[in-house]
């Protein structure tokens, strides 16, 4: 069966439409053949909700009187780059307060969307055309122009959970690792996922329109370290981190309940979002593809004290979901990073958007790659 954009659409305004979230659609298929859901269902909603330091904001103050180019620029004591014009400014999610490494970008992108004050400092040589040399005052995201969310990777398609056989504790951007394999981390929603839902893209490129922390964005580009070559499981999903998104959302009309700052320890600052896409079922392949479960989604267990964090094990969503993994003949508790419930709350605020015609669904305007790779970089001499 192949269905089109605009037939889904036309149902979608006929009220006709079938929306379901990506886990209803994985209980359905212990039913149901591929071609039955491709027949039965018309769009499915996927969600996640976890840690993506790779990203940011810019900002635009606007100019004061008189003109001030902005080159030294700090947001509630967090530096923030300025290097871009006279009053725009990029606020980079794991930047932190030289006076508390605890408080950082992450902290200001999350109290900006909740309308909360920002002691602003600003410093500049002084020109002919921007003669001001300094400004302080407090900013809102009500009297600045504009607050763009633009992030570089986020959504990964899978990530490898993290352990740690060493001896002693290890802290890392996966959370706290006890030693001698004391405890697993992970961090995707699993059936829930977004690129695990579409893992060819078929439906995701660019201009795509996502859920972003509440907000209506889209897909600007193929997100850094976006990788199609990673090692795949007999259902054709990877088990690795793979294929990522840059994502583009206005501030102004993010929800606080989808973005959390976070200090994770030794490691520094982050940024908690939720991002949510529907997935239009034009055809069988894309109804399998929605159908994936749990039980047939796997990652790679890397072992963050060996360099290179290699590989040891490859475990199962429904194992890591379960609360404990065998390794090694040792039972092993295991732990989310990432809000299940949240990413379930997502789906269904999507899905009823969906639903109602209020997030509109159209193909991409050009793919992302079909192959690349990720390269590493070449440093001289010994790594410190």
């Amino acid at each position: 069966m192949q269905k089109t954009y605009e037939e889904i659409n036309e149902k979608i305004a006929r009220g006709e439409a079938v929306v379901l979230t990506a886990e209803e659609v994985a209980r359905m298929a212990s039913e149901l053949s591929p071609a039955e859901i491709a027949a039965r269902v018309d769009v499915v909603t996927t969600a996640t909700f976890g840690a993506m330091c790779s990203s940011g904001c810019f900002i635009n103050f606007g100019h004061p009187e008189p003109g001030l180019r902005m080159e030294s620029v700090s947001l509630n004591g967090v530096p923030i780059f300025g290097g871009l014009a006279a009053v725009d400014a990029y606020i980079g999610t794991t930047e932190v307060s030289p006076s508390n490494p605890c408080y950082g970008g992450g902290h200001l992108i999350e109290a900006l969307v909740r309308g909360e004050r920002l002691v602003l400092e600003a410093h500049g040589k002084g020109t002919d055309c921007y003669p001001r040399r300094s400004a302080r005052t407090i900013i809102d995201k009500d009297n600045v122009n504009e607050i763009i969310m633009v992030n570089p990777r986020n959504a990964y398609q899978n990530y490898p959970a993290a352990t740690n056989s060493s001896n002693r504790i290890m802290y890392t951007y996966m959370g706290t690792l006890l030693p001698r394999f004391g405890n697993i981390t992970y961090s995707t929603s699993g059936e829930l996922s977004p690129l695990l839902n579409d893992p060819e893209l078929k439906t995701i490129g660019i201009g795509t329109r996502v859920f972003l922390a509440g907000a209506q964005g889209f897909v600007s580009w193929n997100g850094t370290q976006f990788n199609t070559e990673k090692p795949r499981n007999e259902f054709g999903l990877p088990v690795s981190n793979a294929r990522t998104l840059m994502l583009t959302a206005n501030v102004k009309k993010m929800d606080p309940a989808f973005i959390r700052a976070a200090y994770f320890e030794r490691y520094g600052v982050s940024l908690f979002l939720g991002v949510g896409i529907p997935i239009p079922v034009l055809d069988e392949d894309i109804a399998r593809s929605v159908s994936v479960s749990n039980q047939q989604i796997q990652t790679t267990i890397c072992d963050y004290a060996a360099p290179g964090h290699p590989g040891i094990a490859k475990v199962s969503y429904a194992e890591l979901r379960s609360g404990y993994v065998t390794l090694e003949g040792k039972k092993i508790r295991t732990a989310p990073l990432s809000s299940l419930t949240k990413a379930r709350e997502i789906a269904e605020i999507l899905k009823k958007q969906v639903a109602s015609g209020l997030f509109p669904l159209a193909p991409p305007v050009q793919s992302l790659p079909d192959h690349a790779v990720v390269r590493g970089l070449r440093v001289e001499g010994d790594a410190i």
